[in-house]
Order: structure tokens, then C-alpha cells, then sequence
């Protein structure tokens, strides 16, 4: 058995016979099962085996092709494709520049540090061509990422080096835990994570006489260790729930004026807002309780059980990934400036703590490097969840951030690691975007649904194929990833077809800098070594780390960061804000002027709620079984499908009033898209909300009445490609209003792992 780690989790795994056997880390109390899927995923018939070149492509030349998604590929050796790569890139970059090139990848696709994908497509294309259009933000952090600057701090601040599970478990009287907590998410961390603690944390807080409350419409978004309150509100409404609380607090002058005078600016003209002094409307508990399906007196009590206790206020990432998602991130850090909890131990207000397993755990006091990415010479960007909106009206402006930007017209995408069709939205518009393209290039491992609508697809290796090193600045444990098994078919390491793309262009000098892959992994712990031996503690080389297969670093003592620090010395630690305090409003934002982003948070009706049309929301969160999309076809992810499809969850009440039972294949649909999907009933969650992961493998059929829809069961053929607000242009994506109706047609097989034709 050899050490190795994934995003979820750090294991060891060797072969017995035929068999691969994967083991979780001894020192992890509660293993992600996900690691289970490497068994059959390894060899499965997804992956990819040998360089492919879309036939339309290879005969026509390079430019927008309908073809695209639907075409056959051909088989190529890789010194021929690799001609063909360097000539097209060379040509982008001549007749184009490199404005017209998008470095599209997205991350996840490997724990380790060298071989990520997304920083070594960028490092390809920073090194040998200068540069490229570039993306910002995250799907999973499209609002929160912008706007949390505005109020107190950057995202790493306030989510990774903040409140901690240790001050939980000690010091937290009530969580109030918008979203939830669900462990489904807090198990995967990039990077890779040796000790899954949030399950142990929950227990041992609530023993103490922590409360939970879980503000979310399903039941399952918190562990039953947490014995928390289930507050099942409906979706969206969080905001309006936030300030419910904060207006029975002033109300009963139960809000803490002297941290926010002392801490704070603009409360002044938030207050007028909450109090309905600017606008005629109280934000009441009376007013919040129609909007957010619940009883008002359960507001009230709510709001002066806080009082006087160490709260602690956490949003989750699905609440931003809506419409307005930045007004839930800023007003939960008011309402926790209201109570004056900010910067005490196991108090005040962690964005996204229980959304990763990065987040709620002390950080490392040595580095650990990342391989560098070279200078970008191009300014261009889009905000990541706008690759449609660019790609499909180059030239046109669009607002981001406080500025008005232009969408580069591309002609060329590259992407390495990544899966848009599971991250993006309106899943159709996204093919119609990719067929506008001259070339698209995709590294893969498998036969997923972008590298069908690319034109060169590289068969690339699979974690479990390379050598590498996994670390985090959150996780204290080091692991040396061990090769298990060698590579599929003629699949190569992204590295070793970067540095022959760059042979060819001219670059392979400035890309690899002299070293193969062993080298790179001793160079990039040698930072790490240092950092150990500045500060007197064992420092092993490189040899010696690589031979034990794991390294135990020291970790920074719990002080609470940045909003700690703020807390004891506002003056000395002032925040970078424009006043150097929270900004309870901000009149940078209001300068903006942007009408679905104003200066304070505020209550702003989603446009595209349930109506007669589509009366019920859906839900899609992540999925339980899988990390995004990765190893859908592995085998702990097909074990949860049923008939080969996704599972949607809806109340018993819904199905009844439309005619399903529990198993029935069910047909989710809007003025999008549609997808099927099987049906499971529960009544832990609101009548009116249904319930499908995202992560199915979007595999496109038309029904006999000539409807196009996923028969996998990917929700992303429903979801709107709209951005969460001028300010941020975030994804929009965790919500949406459709229909169902049992499906009682033939069902169409399930093609999504299929190859597609070559010839």
C-alpha cells in the first residue's frame, strides 16, 4: 500500500491481484467514502485513451461548427496532434493575440500541487504565448468573493482564518446557520484533508449545550449530531429573515450600539432602510414572516434568545449562488455586528464555515508552494460563470464590480481540469457558445460532456497515475502521492504534453525551467523544508519525506485572525476597508449605483420565483456522491442512482398532487430545458422544493414528442444562465422554479459514458 490523497481525503491503496484496494487514513475519524469510487474508475470505458481530433474540425480548418457535441472523432498519434496544437495556437496568437485565446480551466481536477491542471494550462500560456483571457472567482463564490471586501475582508479572511471548530466545540452558545451545514460538502477540501472533524465537532458542541439552527427548506443540511432546530424557510429569503432578527433587536433595543459605534460605519443609513424610515417599510418580523414561510412569534423569540449569547452567524455558499446572492452574505455580517459578536472566540460571523473542510481549522506556519504561473501579459477577464455571456457576444460590455468591461472576442479555448457542463448554467446556450468557436482544446481523462464539444482532446492521466505532493495551508498533514498504477492507454501527465506544445513554440525553457516532474516536486518542498528549519524544527529532504510518505507540519496558534485582531486593536488593525471598520453600508458599492446591488443590504425579490407555470422550486446542490462531476461513473457514485439516473428528492405532499410514487421516473421542466430524473419522497424538506444534485454526466436525447431534455438527470439544463447582480456577476445557479410530471414514455438508455463514434 502507497500513500496518496484526493480532495477527499488522504488514503493509501495498492493492488491485490486484479483489485485495487483503497484504504482511508488511519488518523481520520470519519473517511469520505468517495475515495471508493477509484476501484472501478481506473480502467472504466469512459476514459480516454488515445489523442482525438473532431472529424469536422480535421477536415474543414478551424471556425464555428453546428457539428460541435454531435460529431465523430478521429484517432491521431501524439506527435501528429501536437503539430497540429502548436500550428493552430501560433496562428491564434499571430493573426489574434493572445486576447483571443481563454485559458478556461477550473480547478479540483487534483489534489496534488504539481500537477494541477488549471496552474499548468495557465503556466503554458502565460510562458509560451504571453498571455491569455483570464477568468475570476468561483462558481461555488461568485457573489461572496467581490462583496465580502466591501464589508470587512477578503474571502480567505473570513472563511479560512477565522472562527474555528475547536471555539465551537468550547465557546459557541447558537449557531445560526443559514443554509445549513451539510457534511457532504465540509468532506471534500482542494488540496486534500486528513482529518474530516465537522461530524465529531457538531456532536461535542451540542453536548456542551450549543444550539444549532438550521435555516434551510431541506432537513438533511445539517447533521442529526448537531440536534439542531430545523427552520425551513423558503428559499431565498434568508436575507429578508437576517433582518427580521436585526429589527427586533433595535426594536427592543437589544442590538449592541457600542460595537457597532465603535466598529462599524454606515449604520446610520442602514438603520433607515430596516426601520422603513427611507422607504415606508419596516423590515419587521410581521413584515419577513409571509416572505420567509414562517410564523412571526418564531422570529421574535428567535431574535431575544440571541441576546446576551455567543452567536455565531454562517452563510453557506447556496445562498449566494442565486439571485442577489451578495445581499445574504453582507447582511449575515450585520446581524452579527448587531449582536457584537465579531472577533470573540466561537462568535460573531464565519462566511461559509462548513462548506469546505479548509474552513473552521488553524492554519499551517510553514508554506507549502504551488507551482508558479507566470505573468499574464493580457488584462482581460470575465467573471468565471459568464463564459457563455462572452463567448457569445464578444465585444458588448457588461458590469463587474464598480467598472464597465468589454467581452474579448475568442477564438481559441483551452481547458485542462474542469468540467463547465457540470459547473455552468442552461446547459443548451452553453454548446451554442463552444460551437462559436475557431478551436477548442480539452485535456481529459474521461469522455465527459466538454470534451465531446471539443475538437482536440488529450487522453491525460488520472491522480492515481502521477506522482505528486498533497498539502493545504490548513491541513497539518503532508503526503507524498505515490504513483499506484501507470497510465491508461497512451494518457500522459498535463506537464509532459505542456512541455512538448512548448518545445514546439519555442518556450520549453521558460516553461519547465530544466526540470521533469521529480524535480518539480523536490523544488517545490524545498519551501516547505526551509519554512521547518527557519523555525528549529525537523526539516527531512526531499529523499526522506518521498520514502516515509507523509509529513506532519506545525500549525499557528487559534487567535482568530483578522476579525480578532480588528476586535482588540480597531486602530492598529484596521480592516481595508475605505473607513477601516465593517462597513454596515458602504458608499463605495452605492456609488456603483447599481439597482439590484445597493449601498446596504437589502430584501430584493428574486425575478424568477415559483408562478402558475412553474410552481415549485428546485434545489440543486451539490451531490453526496461524487465531488461535482468527478468519477461519475465510479462505483460508490452509480450505487445512488436508480435506472441508471440521477435521484430527485420532493415532499410526498407534491408527489400525490401530480400522480408519483417513490421510484417513478419523473420529468423536471421550465422554459429552459428538461431532464429526467427518479423520484424519492420525503417530507423533511418543504412541499413546495424539490430536490436534484448537480453532477450527473449531461447526456442530451430528444423525447418522442421532439422536446430535447438530459435523460441523465443533470438539473443544469433547468438552471438560468443569469448573473447574481451587476456588482458581482456570480453564478445563479443553486435555485430555480420548474414542474414535474411523471415520465411514462420509453426510457432512453444512458449514453453519457459512452464514447463517442471515431472513425
Amino acid at each position: 500500500m502507497r500513500p496518496h490523497s484526493a480532495h477527499w481525503g488522504v488514503f493509501s491503496a495498492g493492488w491485490r491481484g486484479n483489485e485495487l484496494v483503497v484504504r482511508p487514513h488511519p488518523g481520520d475519524p470519519d473517511p469520505n467514502p468517495l475515495i471508493d469510487n477509484f476501484g472501478t474508475a481506473l480502467r472504466h470505458p469512459a476514459r480516454v485513451t488515445t489523442p482525438m481530433v473532431r472529424r469536422g474540425w480535421l477536415e474543414d480548418g478551424p471556425g464555428a461548427d453546428p457539428r460541435r457535441g454531435r460529431d465523430a472523432f478521429v484517432p491521431m498519434p501524439w506527435e501528429e496532434v501536437l503539430d497540429r496544437l502548436a500550428q493552430e495556437l501560433q496562428r491564434v496568437q499571430q493573426q489574434h493575440g493572445c486576447e483571443a485565446i481563454f485559458g478556461g480551466s477550473y480547478g479540483w481536477s487534483s489534489a496534488g500541487r504539481f500537477h494541477h491542471a488549471q496552474s499548468q494550462v495557465h503556466r503554458f500560456l502565460n510562458t509560451t504565448l504571453g498571455g491569455y483571457v483570464r477568468s475570476v472567482n468561483s462558481y461555488s463564490a461568485g457573489a461572496s468573493g467581490p462583496m465580502l471586501p466591501h464589508v470587512m475582508g477578503t474571502m480567505e479572511e473570513v472563511a479560512r482564518r477565522n472562527v474555528t471548530w475547536e471555539q465551537i466545540v468550547e465557546h459557541t452558545d447558537v449557531v445560526l446557520a443559514f443554509g445549513g451545514m451539510a457534511l457532504k460538502n465540509s468532506r471534500v477540501a482542494s488540496g486534500g484533508i486528513s482529518q474530516h472533524i465537522e461530524r465529531r465537532s457538531m456532536r461535542d458542541a451540542a453536548a456542551r449545550g450549543c444550539r444549532f439552527v438550521s435555516i434551510s427548506p431541506l432537513k438533511s443540511d445539517l447533521p442529526d449530531e448537531a440536534a439542531f432546530d430545523w427552520w425551513p424557510a423558503v428559499p431565498g429569503t434568508d436575507t429578508a429573515l437576517m433582518l427580521a432578527l436585526v429589527h427586533q433587536l433595535v426594536s427592543d433595543g437589544a442590538h449592541d450600539r457600542a460595537f457597532i459605534d465603535r466598529y462599524c460605519d454606515g449604520w446610520t443609513a442602514f438603520e433607515a432602510y430596516l426601520m422603513g424610515h427611507s422607504d415606508g417599510v419596516p423590515k419587521s418580523c410581521a413584515w419577513a414572516a409571509p416572505i420567509c414561510g414562517l410564523p412571526q412569534q418564531q422570529l421574535i423569540d428567535l431574535a431575544r434568545s440571541l441576546v446576551g449569547k455567543r452567536v455565531l452567524v454562517v452563510v453557506a455558499h447556496s445562498l449566494q449562488r442565486s439571485e442577489h446572492g451578495e445581499q445574504p452574505v453582507w447582511m449575515g455580517a450585520v446581524l452579527a455586528a448587531a449582536l457584537g459578536q465579531i472577533g470573540l472566540p466561537g462568535g460573531g460571523y464565519n462566511y461559509a464555515l462548513g462548506t469546505l473542510a479548509h474552513y473552521g481549522k488553524r492554519n499551517n506556519a510553514v508554506p507549502a508552494a504551488a507551482l508558479p504561473q507566470g505573468d499574464n501579459g493580457v488584462k482581460a477577464f470575465i467573471p468565471v460563470a459568464r463564459i457563455s455571456d462572452m463567448l457569445l457576444n464578444p465585444g458588448q460590455p457588461f458590469d463587474y464590480n464598480g467598472r464597465r468591461h468589454v467581452y474579448p472576442h475568442i477564438r481559441l479555448a483551452y481547458w485542462a481540469g474542469g468540467n463547465p457542463f457540470h459547473h455552468h448554467q442552461d446547459l443548451k446556450r452553453l454548446a451554442e457558445a463552444f460551437r462559436t468557436l475557431d478551436t477548442f482544446v480539452v485535456h481529459e481523462i474521461a469522455w465527459t460532456a466538454t470534451a465531446r464539444h471539443a475538437d482536440i482532446v488529450l487522453p491525460t492521466t488520472m491522480t492515481l497515475e502521477r506522482e505528486d505532493i498533497g498539502a493545504t495551508p490548513t491541513d497539518p498533514l503532508m503526503v507524498a502521492m505515490h504513483r499506484i498504477a501507470e497510465p491508461h492507454g497512451l494518457a500522459r501527465d498535463d506537464y509532459d504534453i505542456f512541455c512538448d506544445l512548448a518545445r514546439r513554440l519555442g518556450g520549453l525553457q521558460a516553461f519547465s525551467e530544466g526540470r521533469d516532474t521529480r524535480q518539480w516536486l523536490a523544488h517545490l518542498y524545498e519551501r516547505t523544508r526551509t519554512g521547518l528549519e527557519a523555525l528549529g524544527m525537523p526539516a527531512p529532504d526531499f529523499e526522506t519525506f518521498w520514502e516515509h510518505g507523509e509529513l506532519l507540519l506545525p500549525q499557528r496558534d487559534d487567535d482568530g485572525g483578522l476579525l480578532r485582531a480588528f476586535r482588540n486593536d480597531p486602530e492598529g488593525a484596521r480592516l481595508a476597508t475605505p473607513s477601516g471598520k465593517i462597513q454596515i453600508s458602504s458608499p463605495t458599492v452605492a456609488s456603483f449605483g447599481y439597482a439590484d446591488c445597493p449601498g446596504h443590504p437589502a430584501w430584493l425579490p428574486p425575478k424568477h420565483a415559483p408562478d402558475a407555470d412553474w410552481p415549485l422550486w428546485l434545489v440543486a446542490n451539490q451531490p453526496h456522491t461524487k465531488l461535482h462531476s468527478q468519477l461519475d461513473f465510479g462505483a460508490h457514485s452509480q450505487a445512488s442512482k436508480r435506472q441508471g439516473r440521477e435521484v430527485c428528492t420532493l415532499h410526498p405532499a407534491a408527489a400525490v398532487a401530480r400522480g408519483i410514487r417513490q421510484g417513478d421516473i419523473i420529468r423536471l421542466f421550465n422554459e429552459v430545458g428538461a431532464c429526467l430524473a427518479s423520484a424519492n419522497l420525503c417530507a423533511d424538506m418543504r412541499e413546495d422544493v424539490v430536490q436534484l444534485p448537480t453532477g450527473a454526466w449531461y447526456d442530451p436525447v430528444i423525447d418522442a414528442q421532439g422536446r430535447p431534455m438530459c435523460a441523465h438527470g443533470n438539473p443544469n439544463v433547468l438552471t438560468r444562465d443569469i448573473g447574481t447582480s451587476s456588482l458581482a456577476q456570480g453564478c445563479a445557479g443553486q435555485l430555480c422554479s420548474v414542474q414535474i410530471e411523471r415520465f411514462d414514455e420509453a426510457l432512453p438508455p444512458i449514453r453519457a459514458y459512452e464514447p463517442p463514434p471515431a472513425n
